[in-house]
């Protein structure tokens, strides 16, 4: 530790046993403290769905559940048959995903690295888009569909997610970080723009389009309200709109099993790609 860096307990206190005791007891007491508050509603939705449905109603609550029991899942997975619900929202999520990180991708880099003629104006303008609230945008997204016939089609859930300016714009920023000596090693070799593309920019670019498609992933996941405007067959609606719609004269115990099964995956999704998306933040915080 150099000398001239300033901590909140000096290296003279931490040198002392005592003092190192008091350090180590207080860390490890919020890191304790935060680690509760975070995941006791997990366990709480969790064992939720253990409980007897008077149980879950019982005023106070029960910590643990008196009777542990499995059937509020079994009743979730047949019941509000989550099977084709999950399958209709991994089909939306991924082409989302597809159709946002291609075309995303490759606007990004066509007014980074091309240079248009008008590129600052386009960019000016989708940057705009993002000054319109979402509510405005609705009924005219709506109309459009509809008049394209894409009602209770995965692509009226695809199409609309293409116009991301936010997820443009973060790749628009990276790219304008990439080193030019490596492009214009690319170029001499006599790599196409299109070449570079693929095989320069986009291994360079893993971390930020990590963050990108999970962006992209979580906010047809979660998204409600459009799904339920665009998708009038209950066979196809994602598990957002079903969990919703079929929650009538349905036990507590079961919605709320039903709600943790739909969570899953999108905890799941982040934990095998942690380290991606700690590295996309970081790259895209010291390179913006």
């Amino acid at each position: 530790m150099s000398s001239g860096t300033r901590t909140l307990i000096s290296p003279a206190v931490l040198a002392r046993p005592r003092g190192r005791a008091v350090y180590w007891t207080v860390l490890t007491g919020v890191v304790l403290l935060f680690a509760l508050a975070f995941l006791f509603p997990v366990y709480w939705m969790v064992t939720g769905a253990m409980k007897s449905p008077d149980e879950v109603a019982r005023t106070p609550p029960t910590l643990v559940p008196e009777h542990w029991s499995t059937t509020g899942y079994a009743d979730a997975w047949e019941l509000m048959r989550l099977p084709t619900h999950l399958w209709n929202t991994v089909v939306q999520a991924a082409g989302a995903w597809a159709f946002q990180l291609v075309f995303c991708t490759a606007a990004a880099y066509a007014l980074s690295k091309l240079r248009p003629a008008f590129g600052a104006l386009i960019l000016g303008g989708i940057l705009a888009t993002l000054m319109v609230p979402a509510q405005a945008l609705v009924v005219p997204k709506y109309l459009t569909v509809a008049d394209l016939g894409l009602l209770n089609d995965p692509l009226a859930i695809w199409l609309p997610a293409v116009a991301n300016a936010f997820n443009l714009y973060l790749l628009k920023r990276f790219f304008d970080q990439l080193p030019r000596d490596v492009l214009e090693a690319a170029e001499i070799d006599g790599a196409g723009k299109l070449r570079t593309l693929w095989s320069i920019v986009l291994p360079l670019s893993r971390p930020v389009l990590g963050v990108v498609s999970i962006f992209a992933l979580v906010a047809v996941w979660q998204d409600f309200l459009w799904p339920l405007m665009v998708f009038s067959d209950t066979g196809k609606q994602p598990i957002s709109v079903a969990l919703v719609q079929l929650s009538q004269n349905i036990q507590l115990t079961v919605l709320i099993a039903a709600m943790v099964i739909a969570s899953i995956p999108m905890v799941a999704l982040f934990l095998v790609f942690q380290r991606h998306i700690i590295a996309g933040i970081s790259a895209g915080s010291t390179k913006g």
